[in-house]
């Protein structure tokens, strides 16, 4: 497969300048797009491309931009805000794209902000992000130069002003909701919807939010057209995707491939398989909040609908790999921790359930575990995950309950034994 969203990137060397990008075909989609194209046509490509959102929840990026408010009679300024927080534990693949390739990012950004008609926008950066955000204010400084921000740009009368917004922290900032709340100065509580941002997100406007993926997308389709991006998907969803691994691999890191490649081949061909000594038990295909799979699914496309089908979802698309000499249980112990201290507070089976999980899988860890208290777990996890305000404590627990689904036996020796039977 030839290179899509990473032919431009060089590890270990300085991302390309405006000038190398333009020269490497760069900024071509955007022009193409402002002055051959009405926004209505760039929402169509975008729309027939079949392109979903990259940042987890896989929802139909061209349905979003469609959902945005027309022009006339709009409520001004509408907002394009990218969410570029990137907290799920497990996920890189955001940063790895703006650290290799700044300006692809930009690109696909200007060309939504023109296709949705937007008139400011926001990059909304993880703290800890500060390479990245150098990065990218150098690339902003040479996209601003080249004109294309500011006051009528390629002539058009459209108008575009971006900022970089560097969050305060807390991964509820990743919920679109919330990520507005953090962006307008407020406590980032999550919002009740509808209304959705489209239609009244931040300040009260209609506001666009993306993720950093899924914008650099957008000059594809636009140059290469809406089937050949739907072709270079190899399951059920279009494109290529940013996948990756960690854990106990040969070579953890973010590789491009089509949509829909397998748990198998991206462990064993393109992670280089398990590091020595240590064999695969299970994954979790995209991030903490995602379910673990199994051997018995290790064939299954690594994709939105496949998984779905099998009531498991593909998050991020980077996995996080459990091997045979660690434990699950001190694995979810330690998940709890961060999605309890993560967690906004603001509804009670979130902000008291989360918590005592972590404490009763500390307890079975510590050979403390009583009997009774796997199903104890379990009932609390089902209460917990539909009746909390977001979906932070939905995704919390699907690690959770799909271990023990899996490996419910680690569970029932640790509290047999008194003791966690991996540790020495």
């Amino acid at each position: 497969m030839e290179p899509v969203l990473t032919k431009n990137i060089r590890p270990g060397r300085e991302p390309l300048t405006l000038r190398d990008y333009e020269q490497a075909g760069g900024y071509q989609a955007f022009r193409q797009a402002v002055t051959k194209h009405t926004p209505e046509e760039v929402r169509k490509i975008v729309l027939d491309s079949g392109l979903r959102g990259r940042g987890g929840a896989g929802f139909p990026t061209g349905r979003k931009w469609a959902a945005m408010p027309a022009v006339e009679n709009s409520p001004r300024p509408r907002y394009l805000v990218c969410n570029f927080d990137e907290m799920e534990p497990g996920t890189y693949k955001d940063r790895f794209l703006v650290e290799g390739d700044p300006h692809q990012f930009l690109e696909g950004l200007l060309v939504a902000a023109y296709a949705c008609q937007c008139d400011i926008g926001y990059v909304f950066i993880r703290w800890a992000y500060k390479h990245p955000a150098e990065l990218l204010e150098r690339a902003l400084a040479e996209v601003e130069a080249a004109g294309y921000l500011g006051r009528n740009i390629l002539g058009k009368a459209w108008d575009f002003d971006l900022h970089l917004h560097t969050s305060a922290g807390r991964y509820i900032c990743g919920e679109e909701t919330g990520l507005l709340n953090a962006l307008e100065g407020k406590r980032a509580n999550p919002r009740a919807k509808p209304p959705y941002p489209m239609t009244s997100g931040a300040w009260g406007k209609p506001t666009l939010v993306q993720n950093v993926e899924t914008l650099c997308c957008v000059p594809h389709i636009v140059v290469g057209g809406a089937e050949w991006f739907k072709s270079l998907g190899q399951a059920k969803d279009a494109g290529t995707k940013i996948y990756g691994a960690s854990g106990r691999v040969k070579h953890p890191r973010c590789v491009e491939l089509p949509m829909g490649v397998t748990l198998r081949e991206l462990i064993e061909e393109h992670m280089g398989g398990m590091r020595d000594g240590y064999r695969f038990r299970a994954a979790l295909p995209g991030g903490a909040s995602t379910r673990f799979l199994g051997s018995d699914h290790f064939d299954v496309p690594l994709d939105y609908d496949s998984l779905k089908e099998i009531k498991a979802f593909l998050g991020t698309g980077t996995a996080v790999v459990l091997d045979d000499k660690t434990c699950v249980v001190d694995v979810n112990r330690n998940l709890q921790k961060f999605f309890a201290r993560e967690s906004c507070g603001w509804c009670t089976p979130c902000r008291e359930g989360l918590p005592w999980l972590e404490e009763v899988l500390g307890e079975i860890e510590m050979g403390r575990g009583m009997p009774g208290d796997l199903e104890l777990l379990l009932e609390q996890a089902k209460f917990i995950g539909p009746n909390s305000f977001c979906a932070l404590a939905l995704g919390a627990v699907q690690p959770l309950e799909s271990s023990m689904a899996l490996f419910r036996n680690d569970y029932e020796e640790h509290i047999r034994l008194k003791k966690c039977p991996w540790k020495a």
